[in-house]
């Protein structure tokens, strides 16, 4: 109920208050911005025509269009070179070829902590209601954003409206229990400045099928029913046009309710954040960023059982919790922009993080400190060429000192431009590959404190065209990944016996096992820079306003990812596809917007195309098969009211292969919609 009474009095005070913004907001719906102003390529503000490195763009108004209310559907539809292969705990990240660790994820350029305990993100901490717009650096980014910037950037800019006031509700129904509650509410006063905003999502478990790959009935499902949790506050100081400064925080739950299991399980994060900028001369300036961000993962019993937590064996009852993991993130960044004349600008900064892991089941309570340099110089010369290079040199308390290079050359005329990067990369070995030590099932696990950082070269080639009513572009690319990190696997029956009972002693020691335990154990995994990877590939991407209200837009990746990989039958490194990945990816989106006085219509139809995910286990293709989804969404506004109603998964595609396979999709099949919004601006 204090969810519903949230909508109720936003109704009353938007009902109560004028709305002057209206017709700006409905002429602001007809069009379509195809040169947004754009941020994660440089570091600095650009237009997206006059960025020296290429970078996508999607808008909270294309996000609108599609009716969408969650980050991760929104990702999915509206960006085909990423994927996510989900499972009831989560989603597994692919950004052209390469998973989760090889991806970072910033909201206003600072990295948010997504990863729970199997691997796998959880981003449903990012509500789409505070999003201004989305940008996404395809390729290594490690030389102004530091570790895992290796298969590209994702860079949340959230809304700060300037009107005085701003109230904002947001409601969506869904099939299966599908329900979103996001209110906002925005005050910019003289001086001080104050945006809230509350998130509320819940969902039914669904099923793909009621049976395993054996044949077995299983009352475990596909998708895990949930609810969950978002606030975010920030506040805004700005005395002056010199100095501007700002706080703010968030929190977050999710709870599962994990069907067949005798656990449920449950995510919780905050974060707090607090930065300054003096503008020291026209278009310079000095920033300072502290930023600390935490993730958790625990389990809540169904029954008593025991787990092992530091080595012993811990009995937990009914109800009650236990830790699975907790990360904390920690950051302070200091980094100055400054204009030189009218030909270019120079960044450069410094930069401390620390990473720490709590991990009974793995033996983990480590933290891991990382110092950073960095310096990036924009020129413009010749009258139509910009060039940019940069330089990061970095200190990894375990991994050492890494120096990641970027440069970057730009020639426009019109509306062409021709674009040129290399940029290098580096992914430093996470907590868990450095220290975990963990028993499950008949495999052991072994982290490894000598893993060298991962590193990476990355070239591209762009061509673009971008006019009033239509834009394209064209991106070749290759990536090139050395000393990747991955578990080497053996058999303990074909270990040497030294060896063998070297690591006995050390499981003894540290996991309490028991000998008929040690002898249930089969493999030994240990961390190492084993791998080599290799992707190529290229995306077209096109948008267009064909008039009369209607738009057209669409986009084509074609990523062709090997890797060099340890096969354990064999004891060798081989090459193979990486897993996971998906050659072929597309999407169309096609709206139409059209205004008759007080009464705006738009009708938006998105498609989405994968070819098959690969994987393969045991020398056997599981690959999620090929396919595509299509949704429609239409939206009724009257002034500051709005209706949305639609269709997702239209021709109702559904992976209904037996549960626990390599599912293409975990959607449920054919859904309707209904929402409603309502918005005021003063």
């Amino acid at each position: 109920m204090k969810k519903q009474n949230w909508l109720f009095i936003l109704v009353g005070g938007c009902m109560a208050m004028s709305a002057s913004a209206q017709e700006k907001q409905k002429d602001r719906e007809l069009s379509v911005d195809l040169n947004p102003v754009v941020i994660t390529g440089t570091g600095t503000h650009h237009r997206l025509k006059e960025t020296p490195a290429p970078v996508d763009v999607i808008t909270a108004g294309d996000i609108k269009k599609a009716g969408i209310t969650d980050f991760k559907e929104a990702m999915t539809v509206l960006v085909p070179s990423l994927s996510f292969s989900s499972n009831s705990m989560g989603d597994y990240l692919m950004m052209n070829g390469l998973g989760n660790s090889y991806v970072l994820v910033l909201v206003n350029g600072q990295k948010v902590c997504t990863d729970v305990a199997n691997g796998n993100l959880d981003l449903s901490r990012i509500n789409t209601n505070d999003i201004k717009r989305v940008e996404i650096l395809k390729g290594a980014g490690s030389a102004l954003y530091g570790s895992d910037a290796i298969a590209g950037v994702i860079n949340i800019i959230t809304n700060q409206p300037l009107d005085q006031i701003r109230v904002s509700s947001n409601t969506k129904v869904e099939g299966y229990g599908q329900f979103t509650q996001q209110v906002n509410l925005d005050v910019q006063k003289g001086m001080w400045g104050s945006y809230t905003s509350y998130a509320y999502r819940k969902t039914d478990s669904w099923k793909q099928n009621d049976y395993d790959e054996d044949g077995e009935w299983t009352d475990k499902t596909s998708n895990d029913g949930f609810n969950s949790n978002t606030f975010n506050q920030k506040f805004t100081f700005t005395p002056n046009d010199k100095f501007s400064a700002y706080a703010g925080g968030g929190y977050y739950d999710r709870n599962f309710q994990h069907q067949g299991y005798d656990y449920g399980i449950g995510y919780e994060s905050y974060n707090l954040s607090l930065g300054a900028r003096y503008k020291v001369a026209k278009a310079s300036y000095i920033t300072l960023d502290l930023y600390n961000d935490n993730f958790e993962t625990n389990k809540t019993y169904r029954k008593e059982t025991s787990v092992k937590e530091w080595g012993e064996s811990v009995k937990y009852g009914i109800g009650e919790t236990s830790l699975t993991k907790r990360s904390h993130y920690y950051s302070a960044n200091l980094k100055g922009s400054f204009r030189n004349g009218n030909w270019g600008r120079t960044i450069a900064g410094m930069e401390y993080v620390q990473d720490r892991l709590k991990r009974p089941d793995a033996l983990v309570d480590k933290g891991v400190y990382t110092l950073a340099a960095y310096a990036q110089e924009e020129a413009e010369f010749l009258r139509h060429f910009k060039a940019t290079v940069g330089l990061r040199l970095v200190k990894h308390e375990i991994a050492g000192t890494n120096l990641t290079p970027k440069a970057s050359l730009m020639y426009s005329i019109g509306n062409f431009n021709l674009r040129g990067q290399y940029s290098g990369g580096f992914r430093a070995p996470s907590m868990n590959e450095l220290y975990y030590f963990m028993n499950k099932g008949t495999t052991l696990t072994d982290g490894n404190k000598n893993l060298k950082a991962e590193k990476s070269h990355y070239g591209s080639i762009n061509a673009e065209y971008i006019g009033s009513r239509f834009s394209i572009s064209g991106t070749a690319y290759i990536n090139q990944i050395d000393n990747m990190i991955n578990a080497e696997k053996t058999l303990f029956s074909k270990m040497d016996e030294t060896q063998k009972q070297e690591i006995y002693k050390e499981a003894q020691d540290k996991l309490g096992m028991s000998e008929s335990e040690l002898k249930k154990l089969k493999t030994y995994k240990k961390y190492a820079n084993l791998e080599e990877g290799l992707i190529k590939g290229f995306e077209i991407n096109f948008n267009s306003i064909l008039g009369a209200g209607f738009s057209l837009g669409g986009s084509y990746t074609y990523a062709y990812a090997r890797g060099k990989q340890y096969n354990e039958s064999t004891g060798e490194t081989e090459w193979g596809t990486i897993e996971r990945s998906i050659r072929h990816s597309g999407s169309v989106n096609a709206n139409y917007a059209h205004n008759w006085k007080n009464y705006l219509l738009n009708v938006n139809v998105t498609g989405l195309f994968h070819s098959k995910r690969y994987h393969e286990a045991s020398d056997v293709d599981e690959s999620a098969p090929g396919y595509g989804l299509w949704n429609l969404a239409t939206r009724h506004s009257f002034g500051q009211f709005e209706i949305g109603l639609g269709m997702n998964n239209v021709f109702n595609k559904v992976d209904r292969r037996p549960f626990g396979v390599n599912y293409f999709s975990t959607n449920p099949g054919r859904t309707l919609y209904a929402s409603l919004a309502i918005q005021l601006h003063k």
